[in-house]
Formats: structure tokens, C-alpha cells, sequence
């Protein structure tokens, strides 16, 4: 991968052009990156990233954000079709969450721009919400080690302590004693993952659940990977323990519109229990020169294309078209789960469902994971132990990928032994995200050249600046 791969077949812009460039010619340009880039995943090689895989699909949500992409979802007097688009985002996905269940409280939610950002509100919520009406000043939310790292980064953002609880290594699962020993008077919320990124295993949300109505403390359940699969898995039969609202304990739960609710990217939900919580987000300035100033969480002007896309995408699928996918993953990841439980040198951790994790405990899995990339599958590394993990979405179950995927897992066992025999290390290491790279603990460095290469690469910067 170069920082800058197009550098060399097109016209690299280092300022405005004086004269704008042709239609014509700069669409021809885009259909041409684009293709290259669809051609990776159209294999159904590629771990997670693209859920739905459907061109039809997205031309249909496409045209739904062209139609309403210039409209600013902050000012609801000019487009109030964002009210519509948003209000029943969020009733579908309270649906599905089964807020039916809640009692004595009024549920609310917000769309968001990603599962980060559900994270970032609910956590902001609970800081306000601890001491607005607890005196909470030094506040501090309790986590699985496996949960998402977004957690750190709104800890890191909005002065929360994050404490960490470990997961059996069995079970990949938090241990909910080890959760209950790091509440504390401060504690604003416990975490759950339903199911975590690493290895696609639910947390005991019904102890959590338990300990935190216990405990007087509030329980977030991210279910921004798992939210709009496993519904349809519990509906199809699977044994799919109970994660969402049904549960009493259960006060905000995440789910992502833009992952297996297949939207455009940028969407995800956040459903609180009582919308008295979900009402902390809101920020009003009254004083500016400017007028007052009022904005319903940390964004202020959204685009109402993608509340459009979003509503437009989850209606025209129905409960039918999610189930019917769904369907075909949860078969997809059993066979591919199948195929490394097929080999004695590999170990699936935990008792994954649509996204699952291995490792080797007979050499370093990373050797798999070289093999697997150069048979051109883009697999997740992960450490602590080193694993490798598989996100099945929608094209992996085009007609022969999981049968290529078996028999390319079969030849990376043998390479992974003969490499191990030899004594060679491999190439690969774990980043989130997919990007290759033997990297330590001292990679601070390193990463933020990966960061850097990513934004300001020497090719697109303006001449002064290189």
C-alpha cells in the first residue's frame, strides 16, 4: 500500500485549479478509482468494511442523499423531512431493540455519524446526567478489556476514568465480578458488547444488567456491530442471549445503521431507556452576538442526505430482506467456522456467531495471516493473543468464497508450519483497521507516521509546505 497510489495516473491538485475541470472528465476519473477499489471486496475477501456489497443497493440510497444531501439537518423549519427521516430511524431501531418492554420512563435516541460517535454521546450523557444529579466530579465508566477503544477515547475526551475488567480467555467474555469489584461511588455506567469487535462474543449483558440496577449505575450495551444482525439471528432460532431493552438494567444500547443496517457510511444509532438521559446531549448558548445558539448533540450541521439514505435503505429491506441476509451470513460464518475448526493447529476462541477469531497455540498466527494476504484476503490481526478475525458480511456468501476461503486456510497451515519449523518470523501484526505491520507496544511513533500518511502525504501538499 503507497500513501499516495494515484500520484502517478492522475492530476494531483496542490491548490484550486484557476479554471474549473469538465464533468465529464472528473466523473470519468472517480469511475475509475472506483471500480479499482470495488474490485478488492467484490472477491468477498475482505473482513468486515463493506456489509452490504449490493451496487443496486447503494445507487438506490445514492439517489435518496441526492435528493436531500445539500440540506442541513440543523434547521428543521427549512427541511423538516429530517424530523420524519430520523424520528423513524429511531422508532425502527427502538423496534428492534424491543423498547416495547420499557416502563415507567419514555425512551429517546439521536442518530449519530458512527458507532464512535454513539459512543462519544452516551458517555457524554452519563458524565452530565452523574453530575447534574449526583455530584459526580471525578467520574469513571467500567469496561470489558475487549470492548471498543472508543470507550478510551471518550474517557480521554471528556475527562472520564476508563477501568478496565478482563474477559476469560476461554470465553473471550467480561467477567462480571471482576466488573462489579471496580464500581464505585464515581462509576456513571458499565459497558457490554453485544457483540465486541475482536471476537464477535456477547458479554453476560443480563448480569450486567443485574449489577448495574444493583449498583445504582448505568449500563451501555454497544451494539453498534451486533445491533441489526442479531435481532434477525434470534428470530431465525440461533441462541442469541438477550441484550437489549428487555433487560431492566439496560439504560442506552448503540447499533449501526451504516454496518448491518447496510447504509451509506456515517450513520448510527443511539437508543437511551429514558430520554431524560438522551436530553443531557443537548447544548444551548443563549448569550452569542449571533442569535441563540441550540444543537442536539456534540455535531451541529448534519446532511439530511444520509438520514434519507438511511430511512430509505431500512424501508425498502424490511424485516424480510434483513432476516433473509442475515440468514445467509450466520450460514456463511458457520462454514467458514467450521473449515479452522477442521484444523487441530488452529483454535476459534470463544463461541463466535457472524464475526469470529483464531489462533494457533503450534506457531504464530501471524504466518496465516501473511499467507491469507497473499491470496489476496484482508483479514484483522489482534493481539493479547495474537489472532486472526473474520467479520462475514453480505460477500462472503457469494456462491464459492467460504469454499476459497477453506481451501486457502488449509494451505496457510501448512506454510504457517514450515515457517514456524524454520524459524522465520512473520510480516504481519495487529492494527485496527486492516493495515499490515509487525508492530510493538513502542509503535507510538510509527502510528502516527500511518495517521500523517493518510492526510498530508508529501505528494498532496502544496509546495511550500514539502
Amino acid at each position: 500500500m503507497t500513501d499516495y497510489p494515484y500520484a502517478g495516473r492522475f492530476e494531483v491538485h496542490r491548490r484550486l485549479p484557476e479554471e474549473g475541470r469538465p464533468p465529464v472528465e472528473i466523473l470519468a476519473e472517480l469511475r475509475e478509482m472506483a471500480a479499482g477499489e470495488d474490485a478488492l471486496w467484490e472477491t468477498g475477501k475482505a473482513s468486515g468494511t463493506i456489509y452490504c456489497g449490493d451496487h443496486d443497493h447503494y445507487a438506490f440510497m445514492t439517489e435518496t442523499y441526492g435528493l436531500f444531501g445539500h440540506a442541513n439537518a440543523l434547521q428543521r423549519d427549512m427541511f423538516p423531512s429530517a424530523t420524519k427521516f430520523e424520528g423513524e430511524i429511531l422508532a425502527m431501531t427502538f423496534d428492534l431493540m424491543h423498547a416495547g418492554a420499557v416502563t415507567g420512563t419514555t425512551p429517546g435516541g439521536v442518530v449519530t455519524t458512527g458507532g464512535t460517535g454513539s459512543i462519544l454521546h452516551a458517555m457524554l450523557a452519563y458524565r452530565d446526567a452523574a453530575a447534574r444529579h449526583r455530584g459526580v466530579t471525578r467520574p469513571n465508566i467500567v469496561k470489558p478489556e475487549t470492548a471498543h477503544p472508543a470507550f478510551d477515547k471518550a474517557g480521554h475526551l471528556f475527562g472520564i476514568e476508563v477501568r478496565r475488567a478482563p474477559a476469560d480467555p476461554r470465553t473471550t467474555l467480561v467477567d462480571a465480578g471482576a466488573v462489579a469489584g471496580l464500581i464505585d461511588a464515581d462509576t456513571i455506567a458499565v459497558i457490554g458488547s453485544a457483540g465486541n469487535y475482536g471476537y464477535g462474543t456477547i458479554d453476560p449483558i443480563a448480569e450486567l444488567s443485574e449489577l448495574a440496577l444493583a449498583r445504582g449505575v448505568g449500563l451501555h450495551v454497544d451494539a453498534c456491530l451486533g445491533g441489526f444482525i442479531l435481532p434477525f439471528g434470534e428470530e431465525l432460532g440461533l441462541d442469541v442471549p438477550v441484550f437489549d431493552f428487555r433487560l431492566p438494567g439496560v439504560t442506552s444500547i448503540s447499533a449501526d445503521t451504516h454496518k448491518y443496517g447496510y447504509g451509506l457510511k456515517g450513520t448510527s444509532t443511539l437508543l437511551f431507556r429514558d430520554s431524560g438521559l438522551r436530553n443531557e446531549l443537548y447544548f444551548l448558548n443563549a448569550g452569542w452576538s449571533g442569535g441563540k445558539y441550540l444543537s442536539p448533540g456534540i455535531e451541529g450541521s448534519r446532511s439530511g442526505g444520509l438520514l434519507a439514505a438511511t430511512w430509505a435503505g431500512m424501508v425498502k429491506l424490511g424485516r424480510s430482506g434483513y432476516r433473509r441476509h442475515a440468514e445467509r451470513i450466520f450460514a456463511t460464518a458457520r462454514q467458514m467456522i467450521d473449515a479452522v475448526r477442521s484444523h487441530p493447529e488452529l483454535r476459534v476462541l470463544g463461541d463466535p456467531t457472524f464475526l469470529f477469531s483464531f489462533t494457533s497455540d503450534e506457531f504464530d498466527i501471524y504466518h496465516v495471516y501473511d499467507f491469507m494476504a497473499g491470496r489476496g484476503w484482508r483479514l484483522n490481526g489482534q493481539q493479547y493473543p495474537n489472532a486472526v478475525h473474520m467479520a462475514v458480511t453480505r460477500p462472503q456468501t457469494r456462491p464459492g468464497v467460504a469454499e476459497t476461503f477453506a481451501a486457502d486456510l488449509a494451505a496457510a497451515v501448512r506454510y504457517a508450519a514450515e515457517r514456524e519449523a524454520a524459524g522465520e518470523k512473520p510480516m504481519s501484526g495487529a492494527v485496527y483497521g486492516g493495515v499490515p505491520g509487525g508492530l510493538t507496544e513502542e509503535a507510538d511513533d510509527f502510528i502516527r507516521q500511518i495517521m500523517a500518511g493518510m492526510l498530508d502525504t508529501q505528494q498532496s501538499l502544496p509546495p511550500a509546505a514539502r
